[in-house]
């Protein structure tokens, strides 16, 4: 992230250069970054076993509701509270909030040695939910939502092909490259060749894609996000306090079900995680690519990035200590 602001702040052009390398409003680097990213964990699947995961209804039902309730207006309320008076900050927060997790969760959870069957499970239901919810949702809270509070509603046109288009790059490639992937190269080398030896050979590619990633994603706000220190540190309060409390909430909520550790992590991880590549797509696209919404969506890996990296850690000393 550091290299990424001082590219952005001190090489001139490197930022112009970066989004001229786009196609319909995508990113092409980045979305290769993503792509790349996220094929690893996905490849790991036995998706055979999908069906099995998603048995236990409990459990299910926990990370629907912590996703599609708890989030949002969690996320909602702290915006609401800690930026009412800066509402194209709050509009950028609402909208990460919004966007659930479809994509880095899979990173996260493999880090925090989570269930990655149960983990992908989740991450194809909030992909649909997604599709078919995220206009209906960023209408409800942006406009409807805070008048309700006696806040001034904010007119928002969210196209249902923008978010369909960011759900098939960022999770339906990956999902397709996981899945062929592994039946075609099991079958031409065998299930032995593929666990022992090509998943450990694949396993770098995240970490090394998701340094590539983030230090383009800094590198084109580094100038902004020097610029603007008070703005980035009052919108990184509700964010953490969003990361940690949905985390620990989904964690113990899931002890007290009496889930297993790894499917644990898999839920906490699907929870307190944000789609911040749909938030950033969508603020660009309805506010414009310099706006302060879109300024907020890449403010929002600035925060998300450290804050799971340590719940990663904190995870895994629980399990430890349980032992």
């Amino acid at each position: 992230m550091a290299l990424g602001v001082l590219i952005g702040a001190w090489i001139p052009g490197v930022s112009d250069s970066i989004d001229l390398i786009a196609y319909k409003g995508i990113n092409i680097p980045i979305a290769l970054g993503l792509i790349v990213m996220m094929y690893p964990p996905l490849a790991k699947v036995d998706y055979r076993t999908l069906p099995v995961v998603l048995k236990d209804k409990k459990l299910l039902s926990l990370s629907l509701i912590l996703n599609w309730v708890v989030g949002p207006l969690f996320m909602f309320f702290l915006a609401a509270y800690f930026l009412s008076d800066r509402p194209e900050l709050m509009t950028g927060v609402v909208l990460i909030g919004l966007a659930r997790c479809i994509a880095m969760v899979l990173v996260w959870n493999d880090l925090a040695d989570g269930d990655s069957t149960y983990g992908a499970a989740l991450v194809a239901l909030n992909s649909l939910f997604q599709v078919f919810t995220f206009s209906f949702y960023a209408w409800f809270f942006l406009t409807i939502l805070p008048t309700w509070i006696g806040l001034g509603s904010i007119l928002v046109d969210v196209p249902f092909t923008m978010v369909a288009t960011n759900v098939g790059i960022y999770l339906g490639i990956p999902f397709v490259l996981g899945i062929g992937g592994r039946v075609v190269l099991i079958r031409l080398k065998g299930l032995s060749w593929y666990t022992d030896t090509y998943l450990p050979r694949i396993g770098p590619l995240t970490l090394i894609s998701l340094l590539f990633t983030i230090v383009l994603m800094f590198s084109l706000q580094g100038a902004r996000i020097l610029d603007q220190t008070s703005d980035v540190l009052l919108v990184s309060i509700p964010l953490l306090l969003y990361f940690f409390g949905m985390w620990l909430l989904s964690y113990f909520a899931g002890m007290k079900l009496g889930v297993d550790e790894p499917r644990n992590r898999a839920v906490a991880f699907t929870a307190a995680g944000n789609n911040f590549e749909l938030a950033i797509a969508v603020a660009i696209g309805v506010f414009g690519l310099h706006s302060s919404e879109a300024f907020v969506g890449v403010i929002g890996p600035l925060i998300e990035v450290p804050a799971l990296l340590l719940l990663v850690q904190f995870s895994k000393r629980l399990s430890r200590h349980k032992i």
